[in-house]
């Protein structure tokens, strides 16, 4: 694969809690910090980081740029003298660049250079200073890019797990507060992960008790910002464009170590639900106030913090760097569907469906949906999944405090189950054929009423869909990995010849040549096994803002 050089990209770290002195001390923030995965093998052993990943990255790789720029809690002066081009309002401050220092680490370019943002070094401790310090940070990379390759700065990437993404928010609205229309000009994507756009669900406490917590009246203003009653979120969408913000929301709060934090989320789920059947959050951060409405998303069962959580998971890494450096966006929907069996004859039935998403060689789901997660589409009672659920990005815009939860709804328009990213340049091997992503499909049932069984699995099965990417795309629907092996003779003609072979068995054939739908934007596939048949769409479509 051809090197990319990168757009700049800046990783800001979360809440700090009320002592931030551990925070000041850590270099990296917590994104050095990764993960051991005992029994996968090779490159799935061992996650390093999200910073050394992204810089002994093959396909992307980055240079730590951190060094070059100090944050201080009070202003400094500028050293004078020679700067190196940079002027004395950049080398002074409490946001400041260091000339020797940029001098020796951005030598080659400034563009593919990785920051990580220690807001936590200035003071006072405020989301609106964050915010601004932020902003001057975007500005200063964009000056160092400009002064290595003139007109080759086209915007930075941000990374920001859970207060950082409303450090980011803040950061939007300074720029835009700066300069009309610059903050979508001076950024390029964002990634959240686990961030509480629309605050935490059991933050109800007032400012006044808040302040009388040791050490907390310096960190109030944080806390304040996890109120569930805000709609301050929505104003980030008059500067920046939700299409851009990717939110991965976590799944997994068993595996978050603040025990009191999973169980009142479990609570606020039966003020919204009225059961405590369910706690639908990552152990801190509800999947609903995650997502933004209108943004995409995916779903990582992983916890909020901790060992393999949001923040530290392979799988965090795969995602964000898919939606930043991706080649191809790929939608897929339901067409038509039909549970041919369940149904209590007493109790209360409901009905979910679920996908969950793996590409080749990478053994981590880049979207996942189970009963565990507690985030698949539904309830439904209709035996073809039409009822009518509530539109997404309208129950998104509603604060969080609002009663009910009824952010189950299929992800956009036409029954939209998944969008996501992948990119067709990543080939750990050379005889590997187009490109390839395992889809797991679920349909589960459960009685709310707790007479019969909660946990009954319908149907369950995985597919892999085969993608030759080009001027006239085409796909295979694999029900197994035979003729996707990278031996043996298995390219683009000899599974043509293969699916030709097999077209009588129809949908049990192995391999499978789609036709494009034609009336709408895709192919379609069918699924189907004891208790469940479905016609599916799926599209491809290359990235609009890729670039070689």
């Amino acid at each position: 694969m051809t090197e990319v050089l990168a757009r700049p990209l800046i990783l800001v770290r979360g809440f700090g809690g009320l002592d931030v002195s551990a925070e000041q001390a850590n270099p990296y923030q917590g994104f050095n910090e990764g993960t051991v995965y005992p029994g996968r093998r090779g490159d799935n052993y061992i996650y390093e980081g999200f910073l050394l990943r992204a810089m002994k990255s093959r396909d992307y790789p980055y240079t730590d740029a951190t060094n070059v720029v100090g944050y201080y809690s009070s202003p400094v002066s500028s050293p004078g003298g020679d700067l190196g081009g940079w002027d004395p309002e950049d080398t002074g401050g409490t946001v400041v660049v260091d000339h020797q220092v940029a001098e020796r680490v951005l030598r080659e370019a400034a563009r593919g250079t990785l920051w990580v943002y220690r807001f936590y070094d200035l003071s006072p401790r405020s989301l609106q200073r964050y915010g601004e310090g932020l902003a001057r940070l975007i500005g200063l990379i964009r000056k160092a890019v400009e002064q290595k390759e003139p007109g080759a700065f086209d915007g930075v990437d941000l990374v920001c797990h859970s207060m950082g993404g409303l450090v980011m928010r803040e950061a939007m609205l300074a720029l835009d507060r700066q300069e009309k229309g610059s903050a979508s000009r001076l950024v390029h994507r964002v990634v959240t992960l686990g961030t509480p756009h629309r605050g935490i669900a059991f933050q109800r406490l007032p400012r006044w008790l808040v302040e009388t917590l040791p050490g907390a009246r310096s960190g109030s203003d944080e806390l304040a910002s996890f109120s569930p009653d805000s709609t301050r979120f929505l104003e980030l969408a008059d500067v920046f464009p939700f299409e851009r913000i990717l939110t991965v929301v976590g799944t997994n709060h068993r595996s978050y170590a603040v025990g009191a934090a999973s169980v009142l989320n479990r609570l606020s789920s039966l003020l919204d639900e009225g059961t405590l059947a369910t706690n639908r959050s990552d152990g801190l951060v509800k999947h609903s106030s995650a997502q933004l409405p209108g943004a995409p998303r995916t779903f990582v069962h992983k916890s909020h913090g901790g060992f393999d959580s949001v923040v530290n998971s392979r799988e965090t890494y795969e995602i964000a760097m898919r939606f930043l450096h991706g080649t191809h966006q790929v939608s897929l929907w339901l067409e038509e569907a039909e549970i041919t069996r369940g149904g209590d004859w007493f109790g209360n039935s409901e009905f979910y469906f679920g996908v969950s998403i793996k590409p080749r060689y990478v053994d981590f789901e880049l979207f996942h949906q189970s009963a565990e997660a507690e985030n698949c589409y539904g309830p439904f009672s209709r035996a073809d999944l039409s009822d009518p659920l509530p539109e997404l990005a309208e129950e998104l815009r509603k604060p969080l405090a609002e009663p009910g939860d009824r952010t189950t709804g299929w992800a956009g328009p036409d029954r939209l189950i998944w969008q996501g990213w992948i990119d067709g340049r990543i080939k750990p091997s050379t005889q590997a054929r187009g490109m390839v992503f395992r889809l797991d499909v679920y349909v589960g049932e459960r009685d709310s009423h707790g007479i019969g069984f909660s946990d009954n699995v319908i149907f369950r099965k995985q597919y892999y869909v085969q993608v030759f990417p080009g001027t006239s795309a085409e796909l295979f629907l694999h029900t197994g990995e035979q003729y996707l092996s990278a031996r043996g003779d298995n390219d683009l003609e000899r599974l043509r010849q293969v699916a030709a072979d097999h077209a009588h068995l129809g949908v049990k054939a192995p391999v499978q040549h789609l036709q494009e739908v034609g009336v709408r934007p895709g192919w379609s596939f069918e699924v189907q096994g004891t208790g469940f048949r479905a016609r599916m769409r799926v599209a491809i479509a290359a990235n609009r803002d890729h670039r070689d």
